[in-house]
Formats: C-alpha cells, sequence, structure tokens
C-alpha cells in the first residue's frame, strides 16, 4: 500500500552511514511511493539538501565527517533548508542528546530499534502537515490572532510581542498557534501530539515538554514562572494569554 498520492513527489533524504539498515529503509520507504536520497555521512547530507527539493531528512545522529546534531543545527540555519522536516534516528539512550536534537530544530525522534509501522507513521505525520504547515482548523477563519501582548498573522506566519516581531522555529509558531485557540483548555500531551505533530497513537511526550520549554523561552517574561502556558500537573498544559 502506497503512501498516497500526496506523497509520490516528496522527496526524503536518508542520512544513514549503516549501509545494510541505509538499504533497508530505502527499499521500504521507495515501496511507499517516496522518491529517496541517500547520504553516509554529514558533509554529503548537507550538500544534498541545499541542491535537491527535500521535504524530510531521516538523520542519524553517529555519523562521519559531520555528526547529526551540526547537520540538524546547520539545515535550520539556512533560508533555504529552514523549513525541512527532520526525524532524527538515535541509538543513544541519553536524554540530553534527544533533547538537544529538538532544541536545534528536529522535529521529531526515534530511538533504534526502532518498528517499522511507528516510523513511517511518524513520517507520514510529518509529512501531512508539510513538515511546518502548522495545525489548521477547517473551522476558523480567522487569519489574525491576538493574545495578550502578542498578535500572530496567520497568512504571514509571524508572531509580535509588543510590537516587536519574534522568530519562531515553524513547529514552534504551529504549538502557539494551537494553543491561542484553545486558550483556557487544558490540552494534555497526547492531544498536543495528535493535533501539531499529526500523530494518531501515542508517541513520546518528551517532545512536547521540549517544545513548549522551548516556546516559553521565546513569549514568557520570566520562563521559570510561566504566566502564558501553565503546567497542569499529571495533565498537561492550558494557555491563559
Amino acid at each position: 500500500m502506497t503512501a498516497g498520492a500526496q506523497d509520490e513527489q516528496r522527496t526524503i533524504l536518508v542520512v544513514e552511514d549503516d549501509v545494510p539498515l541505509r538499504d533497508t529503509l530505502v527499499y521500504n520507504l521507495r515501496a511507499e511511493g517516496y522518491q529517496v536520497l541517500t547520504a553516509s555521512d554529514g558533509v554529503t547530507a548537507l550538500e544534498l539538501a541545499r541542491q535537491k527539493p527535500v521535504s524530510l531528512v531521516l538523520l542519524d545522529l553517529m555519523l562521519p565527517r559531520l555528526d547529526g546534531l551540526e547537520v540538524c543545527r546547520q539545515l535550520r540555519s539556512k533560508p533555504e533548508t529552514a523549513d525541512i522536516a527532520i526525524l532524527m534516528l538515535t541509538a543513544r539512550v541519553e536524554e540530553t542528546d534527544k533533547v538537544v536534537g529538538l532544541e536545534l530544530g528536529a522535529d521529531d525522534y526515534v530511538t533504534k530499534p526502532y518498528a517499522w509501522n511507528e516510523l513511517r507513521a511518524r513520517i507520514r505525520a510529518l509529512l501531512r502537515r508539510g513538515g511546518h504547515k502548522g495545525a489548521p482548523d477547517p473551522a476558523d477563519d480567522v487569519r489574525q490572532l491576538a493574545a495578550g501582548d502578542l498578535t500572530v498573522d496567520l497568512d504571514r506566519r509571524e508572531v509580535r510581542r509588543r510590537g516587536e516581531e519574534i522568530t519562531l522555529p515553524a513547529r514552534l509558531f504551529d504549538l502557539l498557534v494551537y494553543f491561542i485557540r484553545n486558550r483556557g483548555n487544558v490540552l494534555t500531551r497526547d492531544r498536543l501530539l495528535e493535533k501539531v505533530w499529526g500523530y494518531d497513537y501515542e508517541g513520546d511526550t518528551r517532545t512536547i515538554d521540549v517544545h513548549i520549554r522551548w516556546l516559553r523561552e521565546r513569549i514568557e517574561d520570566d520562563p521559570a514562572n510561566p504566566q502564558l502556558i501553565q503546567t497542569i500537573r499529571g495533565v498537561g498544559y492550558r494557555f491563559k494569554g
């Protein structure tokens, strides 16, 4: 069964130096209807991403020449590659490695060994969101949002606070929009994962916590004592802007 007509022209860059694993990923992705590029080191990965129209990068952390974290950082730092979805593949179990990857701009991570069905679901979720198209609400046609001293222009994908523009990575923009549209409601981590990331199963909620901490650092006066995004212990989060 293919990934669907909407994915037929999607190109995925697989960055993995383990040849058998890379070959398996390529085989499965092509069977799903994706176009696939490959790189076995970080330098080649950056070159391909800058030269080709890539929709998503499957990025191993342990790479020769340039490691995956640095590849992620450089992809996010360049306008021509900043909006490419990044899904990290890591055999590392240390939580700090995962957090660093997310803070550098990766959209998500999968820890090896992983089940193909899980990886496929996460790939589809990222591509369904266009990598960074946000969490649209078909019933909500409002294109200008306001919350306290924050204003959001959905068409321009711009956020201003007290008139000053705030630069948000695309995933944080999506998260903020969903919070504002659901202000006052308690949102569970699973709901945020489903609505903003697009997963229809229970994923790793650590992704949510890292992104919310990062968002607080951009929009709160005191991120250590947040007033806009409140933690509801044992449940999730509530936006009170």
